[in-house]
């Protein structure tokens, strides 16, 4: 039973941050419809920020140093996209971050070297003792900073101008247009608000007891890819459900990987995958996904 409920509770943590990643796919699918491959490398440039510069300006402002200039880097990927390729089918401006995935991976890797490079965050490898059950302080934290965070978004995205301006366009571009809705600016602060959530996920990633900021984590961060593609990707209440849905899996996979040897030494890494193409088998447009109806 000690086992089960520390396994749930990183199940929870490991949901939350997923949450924060997969709200940025929805969040740019929806304004633009774009499935952006370059997320992984935001989230990466985030992270790299705030660990470069909380020795010199402290945990917090580094974090939020970081998270701005991931916005600030999403905007510009989105500029690049819009202006550059202005007339561009969707698939041609997916396939654009693709490129810009490589070009942002390749340089920061080259920054990051093999090291891995620590957060600063106040956490470090403390745990909590409730009981016989023992959690790292990190998981904590990132569980109430998601939260937080994700509550503020869903506060924008129902009663702020900005939400109803997004929901208008994911509804109906063309009419949100002509109501006087400028679309542009729209899709550029969806951009931004995915950027500065990836970089924050960063820094939960990156925490105990992962031994820090590397490499792979931009590849792990594709992990919350299935949370979003099983959530449904036009819906951000799906992209929640489906990270604490993908988040367990992966915590109970691993959890019990001993129990689940029979299934081979690494399912606990194709469990998510396994999870959401059994969803999609029922259900292909996801569990809160939005069928698409053409009229004739």
């Amino acid at each position: 039973m000690i086992k089960l409920t520390e396994t749930v509770l990183n199940g929870l943590a490991l949901g939350s941050v997923y949450a924060l990643i997969a709200l940025g796919f929805v969040v740019i699918f929806k304004a633009s419809g774009v499935m952006n491959f370059a997320h992984g490398s935001l989230l990466l440039f985030g992270g790299y920020v705030t660990a470069r510069l909380h020795d010199t300006i402290g945990f917090i402002p580094a974090v939020l140093v970081g998270a701005a200039l991931a916005a600030v880097l999403a905007g510009l990927v989105q500029l690049l996209a819009s202006r550059g390729l202005r007339g561009a089918e969707i698939h041609t401006l997916t396939i654009l971050t693709i490129g810009v995935d490589v070009l942002l991976s390749t340089e920061l890797n080259r920054q990051v070297g093999a090291d891995y490079l620590t957060m600063g965050d106040p956490w470090g490898a403390d745990v909590t003792r409730l009981g016989s059950i023992t959690v790292a302080d990190a998981r904590i934290a990132s569980i109430v900073v998601a939260v937080i965070v994700i509550g503020a978004f869903f506060a924008a995205f129902r009663w702020s101008r900005w939400g109803l301006s997004m929901r208008s366009a994911a509804a109906d571009p063309e009419a949100a247009a002509l109501m006087g809705i400028r679309l542009g600016r729209v899709r550029l602060i969806a951009w931004c608000v995915a950027g500065a959530l990836a970089a924050l996920a960063a820094v939960f990633l990156a925490a105990f007891p992962a031994p820090g900021l590397d490499r792979t984590t931009s590849q792990i961060a594709l992990s919350a890819f299935p949370a979003a593609i099983l959530g449904g990707m036009d819906s951000a209440v799906g992209a929640l459900v489906g990270s604490l849905v993908i988040g367990l899996t992966a915590a109970m996979a691993a959890g019990y990987q001993s129990e689940l040897s029979v299934l081979g030494a690494g399912f606990s890494d194709v469990a998510p995958y396994l999870v959401m193409v059994l969803v999609l088998l029922v259900r292909p447009t996801g569990l809160f996904g939005s069928k698409e109806l053409t009229r004739v």
